[in-house]
C-alpha cells in the first residue's frame, strides 16, 4: 500500500516528482557549498529552486539562502560568480583585483585544488546519499537466511500449502537447497525444478527432518509493478497472482514469461486472482532493453512484473560491513549500467526511448511512490546516483566541464581565457538543454 492514497494522481505524481528532485538537488548543492566553505571559497546565495524567491534568511557567513517559486532546480552561487552556472563577474573580479584576501575566498581567485574539490563534492555527495540510502535500507530490511528459511506465507488461490513459519528448506524435489551465497547455483536450481503444481518439500522444523507437500516456488505471483510498463498500464497490483494467459491455466512464473515472449506482441488476456475475487485484464507486451551479464543488451518482450516465491523469505540483519558494500555495490552497478545503456544506445544496439525526461521520471516517482516509503526512497537513491554521474559528463556547464577546464590549467599552468570560456559555456548549455528537449521527445512520444 503506498503512503499516501492515489498516488498516482497527477497532483501526487508531482508531488513525488519535487519531493525526490529536491532531496537530490539539496544533497548536491550542499556538497558544492561545504566543501567550498571548508576550502575558504564563501558562497554568496544556496537556492532551492529558480525564480522569485519566496522566503529567505541571511545566515551569520553572509551566504542567502533561500527558497524560489520554481522547485526544479538549486545552485550555489560563490563570491565572484555572475550566475548559477559559475560564470565569472569579471566586473566583481576586477574590482577585487587589489585585494588579495578577499580575492582568495571566490570561486576564480581560489587555488585550484579548492575550486577542484568544490566542483567535484556535488555529484560526490549524491553518490554518497545513494549508498547511505542503500546501506539503511540492507540494514531495515535484512538480507534473506541462509540456509533459506520461510518467513511470511502468501496468499495464493487454493493455498493447500503445508510449508510453516520458520521451516528451514533442505530440498526441493530431491535437488538439495543451494547456499544464497552462490547466486549462480541458486539460479540453477530453481531453473531445474520441474513445472508442476506441487512440489515436495525436505524441511527442518523445530529440530525435525520432515517431507511435505508445498506449492510451486515461483508461482506466477506480481510481487511488485515496473514503472511505465504494460502492467502498470493495465492496473495489475502487488500480490496479484495470475492464473490463466488467454485462457491458458497457469501457475509457474515460468509459464507467464513463455506466453509473453510468444506473444509476438499480441494482446494478451491475463485472468487474475486479486483478494480471493476473479479478474480479467487485456495488455500488449512491451519490447524491452534488458541488459546481460557481459554489458551487452538484448530486447525481449516483456508486461512489467516483478515476481517472487510463493513465501517470503525469512531475513536477518545483516553486518554492518556487508550492508555498506551492498550500497556501494549498488551504487557502483546503477553507474556502470547507465554508461553501458548510453554507449549502446549511441552506437544504435538499443532504442534512445529508453532515455526518460522529466515526465517519464516524473511518473516513475510517483509510481515507486504508491508501492510505498521503501520503494520512493529506494526510488532516490537511484536517481541521486544517476544525476551524481549525469553532472560528472565532460560537457561545458556541468561540473564535469568545469572539472575538465581546471585539469586544462593544472596542465598548462593557466586557465582558458575568458572569451574561450564564454563560447564553450554556451555550447555547453545548448547540448544540455538539446538534451532535455530530445528526452522530453521521449516521454511524449515513444511507445
Amino acid at each position: 500500500m503506498g503512503f499516501l492514497p492515489e498516488f498516482g494522481g497527477l497532483i501526487w505524481t508531482i508531488l513525488a516528482f519535487i519531493v525526490a528532485l529536491s532531496v537530490i538537488v539539496a544533497v548536491h548543492e550542499y556538497g558544492h557549498y561545504i566543501v567550498g566553505r571548508w576550502t575558504g571559497i564563501k558562497a554568496d546565495v544556496f537556492s532551492l529552486g529558480f525564480g522569485p524567491v519566496l522566503f529567505s534568511r541571511v545566515d551569520k557567513r553572509g551566504t542567502r539562502w533561500q527558497f524560489a517559486l520554481l522547485p526544479f532546480g538549486g545552485y550555489v552561487k560563490f563570491a565572484g560568480d555572475s550566475n548559477a552556472a559559475s560564470g565569472k563577474d569579471e566586473s566583481a573580479m576586477e574590482a577585487l583585483a587589489e585585494d588579495p584576501e578577499a580575492l582568495r575566498h571566490t570561486m576564480h581567485g581560489a587555488p585550484l585544488y579548492a575550486r577542484a574539490l568544490t566542483v567535484a563534492a556535488g555529484p560526490v555527495f549524491n553518490f554518497v546519499m545513494s549508498i547511505l540510502i542503500f546501506f539503511a535500507v540492507a540494514m531495515s530490511v535484512g538480507t534473506a537466511s541462509d540456509p533459506l528459511t520461510v518467513g511470511q506465507i502468501r496468499d495464493l488461490p487454493g493455498n493447500t500449502s503445508e510449508l510453516q513459519e520458520g521451516d528451514v528448506l533442505r530440498a526441493v524435489e530431491g535437488t538439495p537447497v543451494p547456499s544464497l551465497d552462490d547466486p549462480g547455483a541458486y539460479d540453477s536450481f530453481v531453473g531445474g525444478l520441474p513445472q508442476q503444481p506441487v512440489l515436495e518439500y525436505d524441511i527442518t522444523r523445530d529440530s525435525d527432518e520432515l517431507t511435505i507437500d508445498g506449492p510451486y516456488l515461483l508461482p506466477a505471483l506480481v510481487s511488485s509493478v515496473v514503472p511505465q510498463s504494460a502492467a502498470q498500464d493495465a492496473g495489475l497490483q502487488g500480490g496479484d497472482v495470475i492464473t490463466a494467459v488467454d485462457g491458458q491455466e497457469i501457475f509457474a512464473f515460468g509459464q507467464l514469461k513463455e506466453a509473453v515472449e510468444a506473444s509476438e506482441g499480441a494482446a494478451l488476456l491475463l485472468t487474475v486472482w486479486r483478494d480471493g475475487e476473479t479478474l480479467e485484464f487485456t495488455l500488449i507486451p512491451k519490447a524491452t532493453d534488458e541488459p546481460q551479464p557481459d554489458g551487452s543488451f538484448k530486447q525481449n518482450l516483456r508486461i512489467g512484473i516483478v515476481g517472487g516465491m510463493a513465501f517470503t523469505p525469512a531475513t536477518e540483519t545483516p553486518g554492518v560491513g556487508d550492508a555498506f558494500g551492498s550500497g556501494l555495490e549498488n551504487t557502483w552497478r546503477i553507474i556502470t549500467g547507465s554508461i553501458s545503456g548510453l554507449r549502446e544506445m549511441i552506437v544504435g544496439n538499443i532504442s534512445t526511448c529508453n532515455l526518460s525526461g522529466p515526465v517519464g521520471i516524473a511518473q516513475t516517482s510517483g509510481a515507486m511512490a504508491s508501492q510505498g516509503a521503501q520503494s520512493f526512497i529506494y526510488f532516490i537513491a537511484v536517481l541521486s546516483t544517476a544525476v551524481g554521474l549525469l553532472n560528472l559528463f565532460p560537457i561545458p556547464a556541468l561540473d564535469g566541464g568545469h572539472l575538465v577546464f581546471y585539469a586544462y590549467e593544472a596542465v598548462t599552468g593557466k586557465p582558458p581565457s575568458d572569451g574561450a570560456l564564454r563560447v564553450l559555456m554556451t555550447i555547453g548549455i545548448t547540448l544540455v538543454l538539446t538534451l532535455m528537449l530530445f528526452a522530453l521527445g521521449n516521454d511524449l512520444f515513444c511507445p
